[in-house]
């Protein structure tokens, strides 16, 4: 398989994009070579510019759960190009999908659509602030809330640490309010919260989806949450990858917990730039223009990815794909484990839903510190026979695989050739 193409566009992209790219992730830098440029997708499938084919399981890290140009969605967004690209005005569609976004939340009165993720949970922590008059939050190693200072952080020696600032340009002062705890371990939460009598929130991913893919375990999230009420700490699930990925709805109600406030984004877009934060009226009637908590976006609510939303969950809703999915990555981590073990290579495979990672070591991961056990070099050559042999994956060992319900019978017959393909090119460099 050659890339000529994507090699002679990384070295173009070099004069005018930082590192060629838009996104850090993009630059392959963790799994070694250049970053292939994509030219077009449909279905299950993606093609670069070298014309090679290959199964999509990065699927835009998440919103493309219908697959790659879904006729319904791509009706839906052709009607609402005809009638204009953005207006800085409301319309009938934001109502729309904040119904269908709220109805799959039980604990959702209100939402707000912003344009990412990262808006999403910024907003949202402002948010919890001002409701609770309170400044401090507490983070968890490992998992990612976006690209806004106060949660670019890395966490220190110790179970709580206070932070320090995980990106050059980001002060000390614009982290000190933020707290480091371990995912799956309450007596770190405890720790800040007996320290400290002014935290405001508390934020998790239900499950980490940026140190892999990991799950709570031994009630995790349902002990945070009561914690979290008695200490009157504000709860706030970053479900911007986990939302309706497990269920029409969110990973909250799969684990029996109740976050104050909720943040969205990736499948409520449908592959169209949208974010969300939403919670009950008492919180998001603090939002301007009905409070003193401001946030604004000209773009907010944009009609092409309202039309893309709706048309993505509704047809989502119609599917009720989730069965189907738990089957399918049941079959996937089977297919790893099988080949890892036929090729004696440590192997751990965590699953969620639509969403699977496998990871290179042979310790449980259930935190970021037990994820970076991973042998990250055995990955890279994981990777790229993946890609030799017509699969696309995220480029790096802490990046979730996804699920579309557009991958076929014939699709997962390839994959199973190509994890058997790739686990061999692994053990030949042990």
């Amino acid at each position: 398989m050659e890339h000529k193409k994507s090699e002679k566009l990384y070295k173009e992209g070099l004069k005018h994009l930082v590192g060629a790219v838009n996104s850090p992730v993009r630059a392959f830098a963790s799994v070694g070579g250049n970053p292939l440029f994509i030219k077009k997708a449909k279905g299950s499938k993606i093609v670069d510019v070298d014309n090679n084919k290959y199964i999509d399981l990065v699927l835009s890290y998440g919103p493309m759960i219908l697959g790659h140009r879904h006729k319904k969605v791509e009706k839906a967004i052709a009607k609402s190009l005809k009638n204009g690209y953005t207006f800085g005005a409301s319309t009938k569609n934001e109502i729309k999908l904040a119904k269908i976004v709220c109805d799959a939340f039980p604990n959702m009165d209100k939402v707000r659509f912003v344009n990412s993720g990262t808006e999403a949970v910024l907003s949202a922590l402002r948010l919890a602030r001002a409701f609770t008059g309170k400044d401090k939050i507490i983070k968890f190693a490992g998992c990612y809330h976006g690209h806004s200072d106060a949660l670019l952080v890395a966490a220190g020696s110790g179970l709580a640490t206070l932070s320090i600032p995980g990106s050059k340009g980001v002060p000390n002062d614009a982290v000190k309010n933020t707290l480091i705890a371990e995912y799956n371990n309450l007596e770190s939460v405890k720790q800040h919260i007996k320290k400290h009598q002014d935290i405001a929130a508390i934020i998790i991913e239900p499950v980490g989806g940026n140190m892999g893919v990991v799950l709570p375990k031994d009630g995790f999230l349902k002990k945070l949450s009561d914690l979290a009420k008695a200490n009157n700490i504000l709860l706030i699930a970053d479900e911007v990858m986990t939302g309706f990925r497990s269920k029409f709805g969110g990973a909250q109600e799969i684990f029996d917990v109740t976050a104050d406030i909720t943040c969205l984004g990736k499948v409520i877009g449908g592959g169209f730039p949208v974010g969300a934060y939403g919670a009950r009226n008492e919180i998001m009637e603090m939002v301007s223009p009905l409070g003193a908590m401001y946030q604004a976006g000209t773009l907010s609510g944009n009609p092409i990815a309202m039309a893309s939303g709706i048309a993505t969950l509704t047809e989502l809703k119609k599917q009720n794909p989730y069965k189907k999915f738990n089957k399918t990555a049941q079959k996937i981590e089977g297919y790893l484990l099988k080949s890892a073990k036929k090729y004696d290579i440590d192997l751990t495979v965590n699953r969620f839903g639509s969403m699977i990672n496998p990871f290179f070591t042979s310790d449980e991961v259930t935190d970021f510190k037990t994820a970076q056990t991973s042998d990250t070099n055995k990955f890279g050559i994981f990777f790229w026979e993946m890609i030799n042999n017509g699969v696309f994956l995220p480029p790096s060992q802490f990046e979730a695989w996804f699920l579309s319900t557009a991958l076929t019978k014939k699709d997962i017959e390839k994959l199973a050739i190509a994890i058997d393909n790739a686990m061999k090119k692994v053990a030949s460099h042990n």
